[in-house]
C-alpha cells in the first residue's frame, strides 16, 4: 500500500520570513564563495591565520548552538501538542545560546589582545567579518527567543496558531545551520 502525502503539511512559520531566510543564506553563501577563492588564492595566509583561532572555544560554541537548536524544536513540538514547559525550554534554549554569545566574544577579545584584527590579513578580514556578521544573527535570533517565550508565558501562543512560533524557530534554525558551515570552515577545513 502506497502512502499518501499528508494534507496538513505546510511550510512552518510565516512566507515572509522565508524569504527573509533564503536571502540571508544568500548573502552568507556568497561571503563562503569569497572565502573559498580567497583562500584558494593564498592558502598560506589561511593555514597560518587559523593556527591563531581557538577551536576548543568554536566546538564548545557549536555545542552550545545545536543544543539550543534542540530546545527550540521540542518547545515547538511541545507547543503543537499543547504540553507544558515551553517557555522553560525557550528560556533554556536562549541560555545554551549564550555559551556561543559568551565565548564569541571572548574570542574576540584574545584575537584582538593578540594584535589580530580586521586589517590583520585576508584570513581574519574574512573571520571577524563573517564570524560578526554571524555573531548579530544569534543576538537578533535571542531576542526573539526572548519574545517568544514571554509570549508563551503571557499564553499569546497556545497551540492554535503556530506561525509566530514557527517563523522565530526557523530563523533559530538558519542562524545555527549558518554556524554548522562556519565551524569547519573556519576551524577546521584545511
Amino acid at each position: 500500500m502506497e502512502n499518501a502525502p499528508s494534507d496538513n503539511r505546510h511550510l512552518p512559520g510565516d512566507l515572509a520570513v522565508w524569504f527573509f531566510i533564503f536571502a540571508e543564506l544568500a548573502v552568507f553563501g556568497i561571503f563562503f564563495i569569497g572565502f573559498g577563492i580567497a583562500r584558494s588564492l593564498d592558502p598560506d595566509t589561511f593555514a597560518a591565520g587559523r593556527t591563531a583561532l581557538h577551536p576548543w572555544t568554536g566546538l564548545i560554541n557549536t555545542v552550545g548552538l545545536i543544543t539550543a537548536s534542540y530546545l527550540v524544536a521540542v518547545a515547538v513540538h511541545r507547543l503543537r501538542h499543547r504540553q507544558p514547559r515551553v517557555a522553560l525550554l525557550l528560556w533554556g534554549a536562549i541560555a545554551a545560546s549564550s555559551i556561543y554569545t559568551f565565548g564569541k566574544l571572548w574570542e574576540y577579545v584574545e584575537l584582538y589582545s593578540s594584535g589580530y584584527n580586521l586589517g590583520t590579513d585576508t584570513f581574519f578580514m574574512f573571520y571577524f567579518f563573517l564570524t560578526f556578521f554571524h555573531f548579530m544573527h544569534v543576538v537578533l535570533g535571542q531576542i526573539i527567543l526572548v519574545v517568544l517565550a514571554v509570549k508563551v508565558k503571557n499564553g499569546d501562543y497556545n497551540g492554535d496558531d503556530m506561525n509566530g512560533m514557527e517563523s522565530g524557530a526557523s530563523y533559530w534554525h538558519m542562524v545555527d545551520l549558518v554556524w554548522l558551515v562556519l565551524f569547519p570552515m573556519l576551524y577546521v577545513l584545511a
